[in-house]
């Protein structure tokens, strides 16, 4: 059974930084080619992708945080990260990762996800 496992959230200030890890345990064949995504969700608010990162490691992010968030991965240790630069309030929110399907929808049950607050 593959478990998704957030971490890395908390307070910061408008402007500041954080990154936050997903660790990916139970079997999965051929993680390395698997695309993967961060997505979040604000309370009232749908979830939403964030970014998502391909087996090659390509990266893609919409226009409410390109520039400002980068997704990595290590295969290796089935793990992917978000490190979020310039947070602004609106990044408030619980964030998620999964792995993404072919037709770019997420796969395994939500992990707990791991909050993240922007406030001054």
């Amino acid at each position: 059974q593959v478990q998704l496992v957030e971490s890395g959230g908390g307070l910061v200030q408008p402007g500041g930084s954080l990154r936050l890890s997903c660790a990916v345990s139970g079997t999965i064949f051929n993680f390395n080619i698997h695309a993967m995504g961060w997505y979040r969700q604000a309370p009232g608010e749908q979830r939403e992708l964030v970014g998502s990162i391909s087996g090659g490691g390509e990266t893609n992010y919409p226009s409410s945080v390109k520039g400002r968030f980068a997704i990595s991965r290590d295969n290796n240790k089935k793990a992917m990260y978000l490190q979020m630069n310039s947070l602004k309030p609106e990044d408030t929110a619980v964030y998620y990762c999964n792995i993404r399907n072919v037709g770019g929808l997420p796969v395994y049950h939500w992990g707990q996800g791991t909050q993240v607050t922007v406030s001054p």
